[in-house]
């Protein structure tokens, strides 16, 4: 991939922007927005050339948020002091996995729909808590002392790893639901502790990713490229959202999350599938 056009760079930078902008507010870390929009720029047929790039933005877009989120004092340091170590370990398996042959040439379409599958399923347990109203209690960092290690370590910090290496996001959308279902944590909180944690497993996924690259006939200059295109605004997006998490209503940015979600999960579902036709 050559230096992209006015057009296409300038649709970079907006990218870049929508996903700092979600990944600040939601703890997800951006790969959300990118990848999908990336399909949409330049086709379907470089999906792994769009997760390596993708998980070096995320470091970017993360990195900010998690000071937001620590000045704010929403971090649980015993979650993360879990969840941290499983995140990078499940990453790491995870990017073994994605470079198995069943995943190469058009088989790329199963990542993007399995991608789609996974936002459908946060779409709808996200639908689901906005009909029920109802809010977990709070919880301080007294009460995260009492969770158990075992279950952050299993339920939330291996999964998140695994699902961010395997589809080159962040985590952050299975570290949030899971903290909620799981540990019983609130959103905010929740959202928090998944910044600290993929601000690491995102750098171990993203050497991984890149490393493995030139199996699919890409370079490291191709993937740096494209996220030297992407992070300034990813940065600055990030950095202007994240603080809104802890003043924002709870049911708007489940409702922010559920749309992004719903469109970015239709649009993959439908790139997979043709990635994957004879």
């Amino acid at each position: 991939m050559n230096l992209p056009p006015l057009t296409d760079l300038l649709a970079l930078i907006l990218l870049g922007l929508a996903a700092g902008a979600s990944g600040g507010l939601l703890g997800i870390g951006g790969s959300t927005v990118m990848i999908p929009g990336m399909v949409l720029l330049f086709g379907a047929e470089q999906q792994h050339l769009y997760q390596a790039s993708a998980m070096i933005v995320n470091f970017f877009v993360v990195a900010p948020s998690v000071l937001q989120h620590q000045n704010a004092g929403a971090t649980f340091r015993h979650v993360t002091r879990w969840t941290i170590p499983g995140a990078i370990v499940g990453a790491l398996a995870g990017v073994w996995l994605s470079e198995r042959a069943l995943f190469h040439g058009p088989g790329q379409g199963y990542l993007q729909i399995g991608f789609a599958a996974f936002l459908f399923y946060v779409v709808i347990y996200n639908l689901a808590r906005i009909r029920s109203g109802k809010r977990l209690p709070k919880m301080d960092e007294s009460d995260a002392a009492r969770l158990s290690p075992a279950k952050i370590l299993a339920l939330v910090g291996l999964p998140a790893g695994l699902f961010g290496g395997l589809l080159g996001v962040g985590g952050g959308l299975i570290a949030v639901p899971t903290q909620q279902l799981f540990l019983r944590i609130p959103l905010t909180n929740a959202i928090a502790n998944s910044a600290s944690t993929i601000l690491w497993s995102s750098v171990v996924g993203a050497i991984a990713k890149n490393a493995a690259l030139t199996r699919h006939g890409f370079t490291l200059g191709e993937s740096a490229l494209l996220a030297v295109c992407l992070a300034p605004t990813a940065i600055l997006g990030a950095w202007y959202t994240a603080p809104r998490v802890h003043r924002w209503p709870v049911g708007l940015i489940r409702l922010a999350f559920v749309m992004l979600l719903l469109y970015c999960g239709v649009r993959l579902l439908f790139a997979g599938w043709r990635q994957m036709q004879p």
